[in-house]
């Protein structure tokens, strides 16, 4: 059993015996291709979240009403991407044998591999709902197969064709793009084809990875790899609750650099969505 800490994601503050859901940072960067920062995230959104409130005006539920305990960050071996991803896992693992639901803070985007390897031996039939900026399907980048960039590409290997389904995609190497035409759903640019997804899914388990990015940098600019073009807050916002439909056995929220804006905007924008990704999901 996993020990409260001195500091957690405001309303996150059941015990474990008492939780349904397990929260804990994966503050790992090791692969970031252009700017570093997003082991920094988990930390600064626990510490900025007491910003914002518990009670969400949008979906009219409050954190107080929720089972969720926060685990704090691990101690990962940051210069070994190999090595931290078998430690989210055993971690991770820890969490669904439990039978409790794993959200993981990021980090770079390569740590939701190690939940998706925890979370697939529990459910084989695991499907994917991926919200980003960039396709992440490269075989490898720059010689490295663990990397952000290749983190998709990864999970597919665990979960194989028609499990993937990638929404507000606008960057890649067309490598990337023609690779995922034949291998997983992209839905360019926007959100739109996300209601017609969620019925496909139905009852299946899912597992919910959300990438900071997929917002346009306007509305986030702290992050590691920032793309012009990017979703609204709001439409971001519909999405999520479009998501309390399925089955959402786990989701993460990766890729916040608050280092990268000092403004603490892009912070106090990360609290407020993963305050209502934990209400609705």
């Amino acid at each position: 059993m996993l020990n409260r800490q001195a500091e957690t994601f405001i309303g996150c503050e059941r015990a474990y015996d008492e939780a349904d859901t397990v929260m804990f940072g994966a503050p790992f960067d090791a692969t970031t291709s252009y700017r570093p920062g997003a082991r920094f995230g988990p930390k600064a959104i626990r510490s900025e979240s007491y910003g914002i409130e518990t009670y969400s005006p949008y979906q009219d539920k409050d954190m107080a009403e929720t089972a969720v305990f926060d685990a704090g960050d691990m101690a990962l071996c940051i210069g070994d991407a190999k090595t931290a991803l078998e430690q989210i896992e055993a971690f991770a693992s820890e969490i669904v044998t439990d039978n409790k639901r794993p959200v993981m803070l990021g980090g770079e985007h390569l740590v939701t591999l190690g939940v998706v390897r925890a979370l697939v031996k529990k459910y084989p039939d695991l499907h994917i709902v991926h919200f980003d900026a960039h396709a992440d399907l490269r075989d490898d980048y720059l010689g490295a197969n663990l990397s952000h960039a290749a983190v998709i590409r990864r999970v597919w290997e665990l979960v194989g064709d028609e499990k993937i389904y990638q929404f507000g995609i606008r960057s890649g190497d067309k490598s990337e793009f023609d690779w995922g035409r034949t291998h997983v759903f992209t839905c360019r640019f926007t959100l739109d084809k996300l209601e017609e997804v969620i019925k496909k899914l139905a009852d299946r388990p899912v597992y919910f990875t959300l990438d900071l990015d997929v917002l346009d940098p306007s509305a986030l600019p702290g992050t590691g790899t920032p793309e012009a073009g990017g979703v609204s807050f709001l439409a971001l916002l519909e999405a999520i609750g479009l998501l309390s439909k399925l089955n959402v056995v786990g989701f993460d929220m990766v890729e916040l650099a608050p280092n990268l804006d000092m403004s603490g905007v892009s912070t106090a924008v990360a609290c407020k969505l993963l305050r209502e990704c934990l209400l609705a999901l």
